[in-house]
């Protein structure tokens, strides 16, 4: 057991996430200032946290050997920190600013080579396929928490439930979503992108979902709308009755999300489908019309070696999806898989890696090009979920969600609204609360959150 003492430290927090990339809970202890005489490890914070960070990656890389790949970085978004080191190293009139850039995330941030060119590449290819937001425009996200069943690694709000509480958490959105469009109305918001997640919001019966498809339509839609996606993940909820009503709603872009497809592990993990469902999901939509399809891919679920990701890889790959993004494994500390042994992720680390490798060599072959990524907290290897895509169909929401530039508004339990102040470059959030069920009592709580934090917060800027 390692004695970590932290001093002039307010919040371990960050600290913690980033020890535990080197040792698991149960091999260190973090000790107050007062317990340091005895101590294996004593980082003092003097005012600039990543330098105690960076003291921190380099004595336990010494002491275990573990190299973190992106280094001291324990947020979520390292593509939006390149970015801002990209338009620092401007401001300061730098000959060449990703040159820069790449060498501040290395030095400073101890990333790789490898994934500082990752974001970096990403970001100038966000640029030149986006740009910045348009003025008074923001993104939409609604939420539809329920899903068929739960997935062994997972821990989302998704429930399982009789459907008479679907329809009445439907009634409670529907109230919110006429506020919000009312609101954005009045302030002369349009929206630049939908974006209907979940859960899985195709669980909905074919008549209600295109119920609400066409409400979202019709209160969100508009000239300024460049794009429009519905998850639709579990291929067993897909029909072509419901593709025609996201046809009809105008959404270009849908979600069918595989996982692996092998169907030992996806009857292991939960799911109530397998990979002969995944295949009709992707004819079906196919013959549906629609634009783009995103495949989501996981690395390193149980029992999986990294040729049965290698056959998923190829065997989705020519199901023809435009999108393909690759997960690392995150189990989540609610999650079934965590109480079965909560050292999986610890374990799976460099399968996982080997799996990534093997993706992102094999997409690029294939023309697909990374084009976002984000992190999560135990993650395999302490890597990253990519977004790959065709030229030309990738996704705006994701990046804009990423990036942080652009207010979102999210309805629905677990939705999280962020408020964007471009003058201050500065976010607000303004949560909803999670569970289904409170969320449908204290809606009108959740109106008004929207209306102070939201629509009134720009007045008192």
């Amino acid at each position: 057991m390692y004695k970590i003492v932290l001093q002039g430290v307010s919040n371990n927090h960050e600290y913690e996430e980033l020890i535990k990339l080197f040792l698991r809970p149960d091999e260190y202890e973090i000790c107050g200032a007062g317990d340091a005489s005895d101590a294996d490890f004593v980082f003092v914070d003097q005012g600039d946290k990543n330098i105690v960070k960076s003291e921190i990656y380099d004595e336990l890389t010494q002491l275990t050997g573990i190299r973190p790949v992106w280094g001291i970085l324990t947020g979520i978004r390292p593509v939006k920190l390149a970015g801002e080191l990209v338009r620092d190293a401007e401001r300061h009139y730098e000959r060449d600013a990703y040159a820069a850039a790449r060498r501040k995330m290395v030095s400073y941030y101890r990333t790789s080579g490898e994934k500082a060119d990752l974001a970096l590449d990403m970001y100038r290819l966000q640029q030149e396929t986006f740009g910045v937001p348009p003025d008074k425009t923001v993104g939409v996200y609604i939420d539809i928490p329920f899903c068929p069943t739960r997935c062994l690694y997972c821990s989302f709000a998704s429930n399982q439930t009789d459907y008479s509480e679907t329809l009445r958490y439907m009634e409670a959105l529907y109230r919110e979503m006429n506020f919000v469009a009312d609101g954005m109305k009045e302030k002369g918001w349009s929206a630049e992108s939908i974006y209907i997640g979940g859960g899985t919001p195709s669980t909905l019966e074919a008549a209600d979902f295109r119920k609400f498809l066409l409400k979202v339509k019709d209160m969100f839609g508009g000239p300024q709308l460049a794009e429009f996606t519905v998850e639709m993940g579990r291929p067993d909820t897909i029909t072509a009755e419901k593709l025609e009503a996201v046809k009809e709603a105008g959404a270009q872009r849908i979600s069918i999300n595989p996982q692996t497809m092998k169907d030992e592990t996806l009857e292991l993990i939960g799911r109530k489908h397998d990979s002969t469902a995944v295949r009709e999901a992707f004819a079906e939509a196919q013959n549906a019309g629609i634009r783009v399809i995103n495949a989501d891919l996981i690395a390193g679920l149980p029992l999986e070696t990294a040729e049965d990701f290698d056959n998923t890889l190829k065997e989705v790959r020519q199901l023809g999806p435009q999108n393909i993004t690759v997960h690392s494994l995150s189990v989540k500390r609610a999650s079934k898989l965590v109480e079965i042994d909560k050292d999986f992720h610890y374990k799976q680390a460099g399968l996982v890696t080997e799996m990534l490798e093997q993706a992102r060599s094999y997409l690029a072959g294939c023309g697909y090009r990374p084009y976002y990524l984000y992190r999560q907290k135990h993650m395999s290897g302490a890597q990253e979920n990519t977004g790959y895509a065709l030229p030309g169909t990738e996704g705006l929401y994701n990046v804009r969600i990423m990036d942080e530039t652009q207010t979102i508004i999210a309805m629905g339990a677990s939705g999280m609204t962020k408020v964007y102040f471009p003058e201050e470059n500065r976010l607000e959030r303004v949560p909803n609360v999670s569970n289904y069920e409170i969320y449908i009592e204290r809606i009108d709580e959740m109106i008004n959150r929207k209306k102070e934090g939201l629509f009134n917060a720009y007045e008192r800027t």
